[in-house]
């Protein structure tokens, strides 16, 4: 890895998959799970965009920033989402998301 800030960023969209992965979880274990069906899709989309851009920057990948940028617009999506919902599993993952759209955002702009 070429520099602390890629493993700090590879830390950052683990952890927002972590996030993710939690919330779609809890989601479906909440009562009315059909008024949390958007918040569980864009959770398991976020978990995945994370998860490979984690990857790519891990290894340095001619891809990464690219894909960071995109990776950006999804995070933003999901912290959008949910951060309509009052559930705490909802506001961390909210929290999760907006960091690594930022961050995602910065590292794609400053290839």
């Amino acid at each position: 890895m070429e520099t602390m800030e890629h493993r700090s960023h590879v830390d950052t969209c683990f952890d927002c998959a972590a996030a993710c992965e939690h919330c779609a979880t809890a989601c479906l274990k909440e009562d009315h799970v059909q008024m949390m069906a958007e918040c569980i899709r864009l959770c398991r989309e976020c978990a995945d965009f994370c998860t490979m851009c984690g990857r790519l920057t891990a290894r340095d990948s001619q891809f990464m920033r690219q894909f960071m940028a995109v990776c950006a617009e999804v995070c933003q999506a999901c912290a959008d989402e949910c951060s309509q919902h009052d559930h705490a599993h909802c506001k961390a993952c909210a929290e999760a998301c907006q960091k690594c759209a930022d961050e995602c955002r910065h590292m794609s702009a400053n290839a």
